[in-house]
């Protein structure tokens, strides 16, 4: 008694479909993570040049012997008045 075999489903097509599905939705995720880390560039660009334009004093108390330290960071540009 032989067995009747169906014709077996062409499931490549749908397969292909899905992952180019997926490929499309990765590179969209990546354009917008582009888009995101260009604008955090932008942004701090624009705060470092402008701490740079001015000096910045930062004062600190060291935890060990409670002493005051002073560090003073100038930027390259010439503060204006």
């Amino acid at each position: 008694m032989g067995g009747v075999t169906l014709p077996k489903k062409d499931n490549s097509s749908g397969k292909k479909q899905e992952l180019e599905a997926r490929v499309l939705n990765l590179q969209q995720h990546l354009d917008i993570l582009d888009q995101r880390l260009d604008n955090i560039d932008s942004v701090v660009t624009a705060v470092t040049e402008r701490i740079m334009s001015q000096p910045i004093t930062l004062n600190i108390t060291c935890p060990s012997c409670g002493k005051n330290i002073e560090i003073a960071i100038i930027g390259n540009k010439r503060p204006t008045t």
